[in-house]
């Protein structure tokens, strides 16, 4: 599926919230549906399956939509307008769902449910590199990509060690140069790289980096009765279970006590 640029997602949805409506007292964007922003692919919480984009987020914003009796439209959007709000702000979706990890700048730009899912970052490399750590990587090429976390680790961790890094606008560019041998290793959210690796036997994650993340989900700032709703549906799933069974169908294992 095609992705706007950020200058033309902003001319596209100028003006779009005269469309807007409610369900059961929370704000929508658009009349009859709970619109969601998400970056694709980045399985196993969003990917586009057959024209659809599925994933863990995908259903967990689902119930969300079910509770309010209104179906869920998808909507794809760069991750960098995703994360920085804009698509929020320009009434483009009412919710941004993308496995955003939870940060004190992001949380100046949108508002965010409560955590739903912990994550750190991880590298992953070719297997038959040699590569064991990061620090093995002087002199070499590392991706990310922009607006994440990853970006943040690899300037702050990798360029101080003599280790180039490079940006890519979304995870399958970046593991596509990966595989084509532009660039010698990946830094990513370590479930997203997990789930390349099971798919992929000549690619290893290797090591994993304490970074002590968490995702949320995002709302308009001041959108209280939308990230109320959220949050007391992800409190709901996890206390009768719903939450545990789309866990192990994305992740195939149970979540971690």
């Amino acid at each position: 599926m095609a992705v706007l640029p950020a200058l033309a997602l902003v001319a596209a949805v100028a003006g779009c919230g005269s469309d807007g409506g409610e369900a059961k007292g929370v704000p929508l964007v658009r009349e009859g549906q709970l619109t969601t922003c998400t970056n694709p692919p980045y399985k196993p919480f969003e990917s586009n399956k057959d024209g659809e984009i599925v994933g863990f987020d995908m259903d967990l914003v689902d119930l969300v939509a079910e509770d309010l009796g209104v179906p869920q439209e998808v909507t794809t959007a760069p991750f960098e307008t995703i994360q920085s709000g804009q698509a929020l702000n320009v009434g483009n979706c009412d919710i941004a769902a993308s496995a955003i990890t939870i940060t004190d700048v992001r949380e100046k730009n949108f508002d965010f449910s409560e955590p739903y899912f912990e994550a750190t970052q991880a590298l992953l490399v070719p297997k038959d590199s040699g590569v064991e750590k990061l620090e093995q990587l002087e002199g070499k090429t590392v991706g990310y990509q922009k607006g994440t976390t990853g970006e943040q680790y690899a300037r702050e961790n990798a360029e101080p060690m003599g280790i180039t890094v490079k940006q890519y606008p979304d995870l399958g560019l970046l593991l596509a140069a990966l595989e084509n041998g532009q660039i010698d290793a990946v830094i990513s959210d370590d479930f997203v790289l997990r789930d390349y690796e099971k798919k992929n036997s000549g690619f290893a994650v290797v090591q994993e980096f304490d970074t002590g993340e968490v995702y949320g989900f995002g709302v308009k700032t001041g959108n209280d009765e939308l990230r109320e709703k959220i949050n007391e549906v992800l409190a709901r799933a996890k206390e009768d279970g719903t939450y545990d069974r789309l866990y192990e169908k994305w992740f195939g294992t149970a979540p971690p006590e």
